[in-house]
């Protein structure tokens, strides 16, 4: 049997909550049901899915909320909203801080399942051009992993994967501090750099073995990753 697919579903009406769990995991998902926002960040963060489900409309967090701070330090994983919103405005919204994909209740069980898989067939064929080299380094984007020649893999957390990889993408050239402040934390404010230093520090660590490969300061400019 193929491995299962490991998905969030945010959905506070307990009855369908229930109902789409069920049925997903009679189809190979691994499903982790959450009844607020708050609580799917959470696994979000915890669990490592590979596909978010979200309704719309939660308590304490809505997934229009949700979905824009995942994006500030995603930008891969996969996004479906649900909801009973028909507005096209409302659409649009959903679109524009980067769902990639919208169901109107209600729907088919087979609807979303289609729709599940097209996505993450679509990602991974994406995240397959997202294995970057650094020197004697392998940086797995999508798994969020980096490995010194064939030696141990480090697991990256979701931040220091994105900013090493925006490193990456900029490397032998100035990485702009506020830029990547705003859009790994959402916001370039003294506590957010001084956390930026940290994941930098964090980072240097476990690229020390090639000494190749620096990261270096640029005093008032930002970050600049030398290859």
């Amino acid at each position: 049997m193929a491995d299962s697919i490991k998905l969030v579903l945010a959905e506070d009406e307990a009855a369908l909550g229930q109902i789409i769990k069920e049925s997903l995991e009679t189809r190979n998902f691994e499903v982790i049901l959450c009844d607020n926002g708050e609580k799917a960040f959470e696994a979000y963060n915890s669990q490592s899915p590979e596909i978010l489900v979200l309704d719309v409309m939660m308590p304490k967090k809505d997934g229009f909320t949700l979905a824009k701070e995942i994006r500030a330090i995603d930008d891969t994983i996969p996004i479906i909203f649900l909801t009973a919103k028909s507005q096209t405005a409302d659409v649009v919204e959903g679109f524009s801080i980067g769902g990639n994909d919208y169901l109107k209740k209600p729907f088919s069980m087979e609807e979303l399942i289609v729709r599940i898989h097209n996505l993450i067939s679509r990602t991974q064929v994406q995240k397959t051009s997202k294995i970057l080299e650094i020197g004697n380094y392998t940086f797995n984007f999508p798994k969020q992993n980096l490995q010194f020649k064939n030696e141990e893999v480090l697991q990256l957390t979701h931040r220091e994967a994105h900013l090493l990889f925006h490193l990456i993408k900029n490397k032998n050239r100035v990485l702009d501090r506020s830029l990547i402040l705003n859009k790994l934390w959402g916001t370039d404010d003294f506590f957010s750099a001084r956390s930026m230093d940290v994941f930098i520090s964090k980072l240097r660590k476990k690229l020390r073995k090639d000494e190749s490969v620096q990261i270096i300061n640029v005093r008032g400019f930002g970050y600049k990753l030398i290859v």
